[in-house]
């Protein structure tokens, strides 16, 4: 999986007061896409557990889910300064589109008595995830204030929040059944 964001440091001081507010027509079809991701990984537990695999238009449409996720997470957390592309291009490679990049590799054919427990195996990610996320909580604040009067991320923090996001959208694409590879628990 690559998860990347391709923006500068440099974001402009007013940036962090109002993306939070610019952010919200994105907040709002991704949670109608989270929505419509539900049932089709439902449909993906059984086609993964009769056919050993997930139709790419599925598959694609879940990768395109996730990387329209990113790419609104990347603007409202003011890590970039350009607005995320409306693109809704269902496929597992991203278009290239967008400095914000999320691509998920075709896995092939997968186990079918895996998605019985990838639930269950994704518990301690999600446990320590919780506590990663309020490492978030506390980098975005003191990055708020860091572009607020620098006009500059903190590279390390940055590098923290976008670390953050790759794990748990890695974890996501296991718990979706969109690969059999076991989650690392990892930054990178």
């Amino acid at each position: 999986m690559q998860l990347e964001l391709n923006a500068p440091l440099e974001v402009a001081n007013w940036r962090p007061l109002v993306h939070w507010l610019l952010v919200i027509p994105f907040a709002i079809v991704t949670g109608f896409l989270g929505i419509g991701l539900y049932f089709v990984s439902i449909v993906a537990f059984f086609t993964v557990v009769f056919t050993k695999r997930i139709p790419d238009g599925m598959f694609g449409f879940m990768a395109m889910v996730l990387r329209f996720t990113w790419r609104s997470s990347s603007y409202q957390f003011f890590m970039r300064e350009s607005y995320p592309s409306w693109e809704f291009t269902s496929t597992a490679v991203d278009p290239g589109d967008d400095p914000a990049i999320l691509s998920i590799p075709d896995p092939g054919d997968m186990s079918r008595l895996l998605p019985f427990v990838k639930w269950l195996l994704v518990i301690p990610h999600f446990v320590v995830l919780v506590f990663l996320g309020i490492g978030v909580y506390f980098v975005m604040i003191f990055a708020f204030f860091v572009v607020l009067f620098t006009g500059h991320w903190p590279k390390g923090g940055r590098d923290y929040v976008i670390g953050f996001q790759r794990w748990a959208i890695r974890v996501y694409a296991y718990m979706l059944f969109m690969t059999d590879d076991y989650p690392p628990f990892s930054l990178d």
